[in-house]
């Protein structure tokens, strides 16, 4: 019994710890499922921006010229909904002026040019208004491989052999050309000047600068001009655009027998004082006119001088017919949505601003393969300014823009003008060898 106990127990514990190792194990603690780690926040794509830096003054007499520039160009950019080819585009304007002088001033230009420069979202210069302002800014920009496109400079020497030394080149370090303008220089706006007054039956003319790149430039051309055609000159003399009595200078030029006062110069550089200084000394009563350039085409002039003073006594030139008889569909609904946009006419240069950035948009447009292939902004620049001189019958303002391998355009045309019953009056088409009749 004893030993058949001793068995039994020892059976029991045996069974106890097999049943034990059978039973099913623990399950171990549970355990959260690790958490995947987020996904690395990829950055948004750099938004496809490119800035035109635009230079004019916008200040005195400037402002209402240099305001309808801007707005034509931003009306032009607007049009466009500012997108190109997928690519943003922003207008960023400097004012040029020194605010001591109203007038554009060299240190300023270049420090815009440069600011320009150094935005590597810059593609293009778009300035400036003053061809003496272009002689600072160009080399800057060509330097810096970015096109430079201009609303308004006429000087003939930006682009062509003949006028000051060195001139175009000394504007080129790079050996290539980067700037361009839409309408003809002064040696044809400057003779066909000249031309008119021939033809308008004047004798003898009596020839006015202000010393200055531009208003001088184009005064030399009409008196060459002049002498070939048989136009007396009584003489030539430079002003000081600081002065603001001409009386002494008009009593030389009633003595001369001049009929008529040619004028190169701007409206912040005495245009207006001589205009209102030849009423006072009797010249206008006396049958002396005024004929000007196309920086006295504009809105300001009647604003400086009572327009009863002028009406009659004030003839321009410029690069373009009545702003209201553009000869093309681009001019004709310019004309149309300028008014409608800004409750004004269109004046002066605001359709060679508009038609510049016509250029603008159209380069681009072409450029956008090689900018989106591009990977620094030497590349990109290079991309539009190639574009930009390949600019061949571009449909603008006044007709198609195709430019030569100066810059400029391979057609334009020059009007003049009569400012009558308090507005600037369409008379014909002129040019420097058009015949009278």
């Amino acid at each position: 019994m004893n030993a058949f106990r001793v068995l039994s127990l020892v059976a029991l514990v045996s069974l106890f710890f097999v049943l034990a190792a059978c039973a099913a194990p623990t399950a171990a603690p549970t355990q959260a499922p690790p958490t995947a780690a987020p996904a690395a926040t990829q950055p948004p794509a750099a938004a496809k921006v490119i800035k035109l830096y635009a230079s004019w003054p916008m200040q005195g007499s400037m402002i209402p010229e240099g305001t309808a520039m801007l707005n034509a160009a931003k009306m032009a950019l607007d049009e466009a909904n500012s997108q190109v080819a997928g690519y943003t585009l922003q207008l960023v304007f400097l004012d040029d002026a020194s605010p001591t002088t109203g007038s554009w001033d060299g240190t300023v230009e270049a420090n815009n040019a440069q600011k320009a420069i150094a935005d590597e979202q810059a593609l293009v210069y778009f300035g400036t208004y003053n061809s003496g302002a272009a002689k600072i800014s160009m080399p800057l920009t060509n330097k810096a491989g970015m096109a430079q496109i201009t609303p308004a400079n006429s000087y003939p020497g930006l682009t062509k052999k003949g006028y000051a030394a060195g001139e175009p080149d000394i504007y080129r370090p790079s050996g290539k050309v980067n700037y361009f303008r839409t309408f003809g220089a002064d040696d044809f706006q400057g003779a066909s000047g000249a031309a008119w007054a021939k033809c308008l039956g004047f004798k003898k003319v009596y020839i006015l600068d202000d010393r200055q790149l531009y208003g001088k430039g184009i005064a030399d051309v009409f008196e060459k001009k002049a002498k070939e055609i048989g136009l007396e000159v009584a003489a030539h003399e430079g002003i000081e655009s600081v002065n603001i009595d001409f009386r002494a200078l008009l009593t030389k030029v009633k003595a001369s027998g001049a009929d008529v006062v040619y004028f190169g110069g701007l409206v912040d550089s005495g245009g207006p004082q001589i205009l209102q200084q030849m009423d006072s000394q009797g010249l206008f009563k006396a049958g002396v006119k005024m004929l000007s350039d196309d920086a006295m085409y504009t809105d300001a002039v009647p604003a400086a001088v009572k327009p009863e003073i002028i009406n009659g006594n004030l003839l321009v030139t410029f690069a373009s017919p009545a702003l209201d008889q553009l000869p093309t569909d681009v001019g004709k609904n310019f004309y149309k949505n300028y008014k409608a946009k800004y409750n004004a006419d269109p004046i002066g240069w605001s359709i060679y601003s508009y038609n510049a950035m016509l250029v603008i948009l159209d380069s681009i447009k072409r450029a956008a393969p090689k900018l989106d292939a591009a990977t620094n902004v030497t590349a990109k620049r290079a991309a539009v300014l190639d574009a930009m001189r390949a600019t061949k019958d571009l449909p603008g303002v006044s007709g198609n823009i195709t430019f030569d391998e100066n810059g400029d355009p391979t057609t334009y045309l020059m009007s003049g003008f009569l400012f009558k019953d308090g507005k600037y009056v369409w008379q014909k088409n002129i040019s420097g060898d058009m015949k009278c009749q």
